[in-house]
């Protein structure tokens, strides 16, 4: 069969014949039909991750571990639980049973492989408890995630919706009330996270980290002895860096709260995909992808022109 492979550390995957899989006790063969490539994916591929030792070491390998296919006998499924050097960028799979999920009806393959970029979002309700007229700050809203969330946030009732981010026309367009750049002198960006903020910010959506999170911190901190309420901080992805300089007063009197984007994910998780599907189902949440064939993964692997939509492979 055909996949696709990494022989170096920071590799662009390339089409090659490889043995086909063969499925033995409690495994089952899947036929891909959708594979997201995701940032996650390609930090593992450079050997950024935090847990990109195991693919490294299994070098060459396939890249990307979960994906959409169907069984022999045409259900349409989930599936993960896949180990280096295997991938699911092939044309076909063999995972553990309990590793496959049924896709609900209605929903496209590419579409069901891009869900985990709408789901991440809704950690603003499972970690960062959001409740309905709440302000939230998207902190790094320009990527696929990032402007999903936006939405999301919108639908999940928050009242009030700021980001951050590199175009600001299409974040309004998605549901921000406003838009900040950080691409200016750090007091700028100060000023604008305290400009923007209102009475406070409820819940941020950190996909960033580094110095803009660092100089959000520095914002939260007032002016004077008070005792503020909680702004929850949701920590996602480190884009900006992986790195903060978190100051003392920071903590001690501004109220922000630090959380990880897996907080009560093994209890809220299920609620959240199902309510991501429903809103998928219904068109009140569209997740924007573009679709090549596994033959021309390397091109798409080195694509720099998404503009907020998420790269899925097809089979062909």
């Amino acid at each position: 069969m055909k996949a696709a492979v990494v022989d170096r550390p920071g590799g662009v995957p390339e089409i090659r014949e490889v043995p086909d899989p063969q499925a033995h006790d409690g495994e089952v063969l899947v036929t891909v039909a959708a594979v997201a490539v995701e940032n996650v994916d390609r930090a593992i591929v450079a050997g950024t991750h935090y847990t990109a030792a195991e693919f490294q070491s299994a070098l060459p390998a396939i890249p990307c571990f979960d994906g959409i296919g169907h069984l022999p006998d045409g259900t349409t499924v989930g599936f993960g639980g896949l180990r280096p050097p295997r991938g699911a960028l092939a044309e076909h799979v063999v995972v553990p049973v309990a590793h496959t999920v049924p896709i609900p009806d209605g929903i496209e393959p590419p579409t069901a492989a891009a869900l985990s970029s709408a789901i991440t979002a809704m950690t603003m309700r499972t970690a960062g408890g959001l409740t309905a007229g709440e302000t939230v700050l998207i902190q790094g809203a320009t990527g696929v995630a990032g402007r999903l969330a936006v939405q999301v946030a919108r639908l999940l009732g928050a009242g009030r919706v700021v980001a951050t981010g590199r175009d600001p026309a299409a974040l309004k367009e998605v549901g921000a009330d406003a838009v900040i750049n950080t691409a200016v002198d750090d007091e700028q960006v100060v000023r604008a996270f305290r400009e923007n903020a209102g009475e406070r910010y409820d819940v941020v959506l950190d996909y960033l980290w580094g110095r803009p999170t660092e100089l959000l911190a520095r914002a939260l901190v007032p002016d004077s002895f008070a005792l503020p309420k909680p702004t929850r901080l949701v920590q996602i992805g480190e884009s900006a860096g992986p790195d903060i300089r978190l100051t003392a007063d920071a903590l001690r009197t501004s109220g922000l709260e630090i959380y990880g984007a897996a907080r009560n994910a093994a209890t809220g998780m299920a609620t959240a995909y199902q309510q991501v599907v429903e809103w998928v189902l219904t068109g009140a949440l569209t997740i924007p992808i573009v679709t090549m064939p596994l033959r021309s993964i390397a091109e798409a692997w080195t694509r720099t022109d998404l503009r907020g939509r998420r790269l899925v492979i097809v089979p062909g």
